[in-house]
């Protein structure tokens, strides 16, 4: 079994202004750099093997600071970086409804089938962060990985093996910043635990125990 701990990247400059990234990059903000330390300083407790990461710049520098504390092998895989947005990216959610409203609430109600002109859908997400993770197993059976991913990318895997539809009109699983566990025994993936530690009040289940 290698077990996965998943947790989105720290707080970038454009999350502050609520501004689509995808598959471009903001630097984390102030604030978003003191997370990520005060990040390693509370998973130094579990027992880590490696650290896999997204290529985006905000994953690697949230991986880096986390890594001040944990001082663990560091891989990069380019199928962890965020759902590419196409025609939206950089645009503020406000600028988004105010000029796309009716074609963005559409592509919402596809679901699974989301996907922003000239950007990619989330099945096309969930199929590469799965054979990621699978790689990983495959490379590293039995480790304990922490992976440091997007939103979109941990939305794709956590609501898939939730059997969601993807849905604007289901309530939200992944929200916020938060520790979740997978795992991949027998080459099938699995879902162990949601949310067991919230990185903002570091609130949560002791660290000794997650594991």
């Amino acid at each position: 079994m290698t077990r996965f701990g998943c947790i989105r990247h720290a707080p970038s400059l454009w999350n502050g202004e609520r501004r689509v990234q995808g598959r471009q990059n903001s630097p984390l903000s102030e604030p978003g750099r003191e997370m990520a330390t005060a990040w390693g300083k509370q998973l130094q407790g579990l027992p880590w093997n490696r650290i896999l990461i997204s290529d985006l710049g905000r994953v690697k520098e949230t991986g880096k600071l986390i890594n001040e504390s944990l001082h663990l092998p560091m891989h990069t895989d380019s199928r962890l970086r965020e759902q590419d947005w196409g025609e939206w990216t950089g645009l503020s959610y406000t600028e988004l409804l105010e000029r796309r409203g009716e074609i963005f609430a559409r592509q919402q109600r596809r679901g699974w089938h989301f996907r922003p002109p000239k950007g990619e859908s989330r099945l096309e997400v969930l199929a590469r962060s799965q054979a990621a993770l699978r790689d990983a197993a495959r490379n590293w059976p039995g480790d304990k990985v922490l992976v440091i991913s997007h939103e979109g990318v941990l939305k794709c895997l956590v609501y898939y093996l939730c059997g969601r539809k993807f849905l604007p009109s289901e309530q939200a699983l992944i929200e916020g910043y938060k520790l979740h566990l997978l795992q991949i025994c027998e080459k099938i993936l699995l879902l162990e635990k949601l949310r067991i530690l919230d990185l903002l009040t570091l609130k949560g289940a002791e660290p000794e125990a997650l594991f």
